[in-house]
């Protein structure tokens, strides 16, 4: 598709307003506050459990309770903790996020109700 042809599509242009526009910068902002600090605490954890089943062996294989290993309650949290983090993130998004970006969807949709 040309240049000119994009430029002359007022679909495109409403999609390029709302990108430059203050509201999704601050929008994009929000979310990757939330994101990407989140991600590194789980990326953090994973790894530790990681690092720790390779380099602390005896540490993982202590047992805690008949068959129950320290390993086996890491790798248990490692589903625990997922959970929790989609849980957060959704009641953060349907809080603090999603009324702003359908604001946004109904400006890009002519919708201005």
């Amino acid at each position: 598709m040309s240049e000119t042809r994009r430029a002359g599509d007022p679909e495109l242009t409403t999609y390029r307003d709302v990108q430059l526009s203050p509201d999704f910068s601050e929008l994009r902002r929000r979310f990757r506050r939330f994101v990407f600090p989140m991600t590194g605490l789980f990326l953090a954890w994973y790894f530790l459990y990681v690092l720790l089943a390779d380099y602390a062996p005896g540490f993982m294989s202590h047992k805690v309770g008949g068959n129950i290993t320290v390993a086996l309650l890491f790798g248990l949290g490692q589903f625990v903790s997922t959970f929790a983090i989609t849980l957060i993130y959704v009641r953060w998004a349907d809080k603090k996020f999603d009324p702003d970006a359908k604001h946004l969807r109904d400006q890009i949709e002519g919708d201005h109700s």
